[in-house]
């Protein structure tokens, strides 16, 4: 006789992955615009924290700007 294994009631939850947005330097970009870009975009960013990223992109070539869930990384993206 042979049976069937028992169903387990526990639920284990697992968290979507966080996505991150990436800014990186170029020569194109002005620091304004990519500060004001930051400000427009990303939620709640304050002009002094997006002055602290755009600094970080010129000097160290990039900057991780905003980590969440990917729906609202996508829109970021755009």
């Amino acid at each position: 006789m042979v049976f069937a294994p028992e169903k387990s009631s526990q639920t284990i939850q697992k968290l979507y992955p966080n996505f991150k947005i990436i800014v990186l330097d170029d020569d194109f970009n002005t620091f304004e615009h990519v500060s004001t870009c930051l400000l427009t975009y990303i939620p709640g960013m304050s002009e002094d924290r997006a002055w602290e990223l755009t600094n970080q992109v010129h000097f160290e070539g990039q900057s991780i700007v905003w980590v969440g869930p990917q729906e609202q990384a996508e829109l970021y993206h755009q």
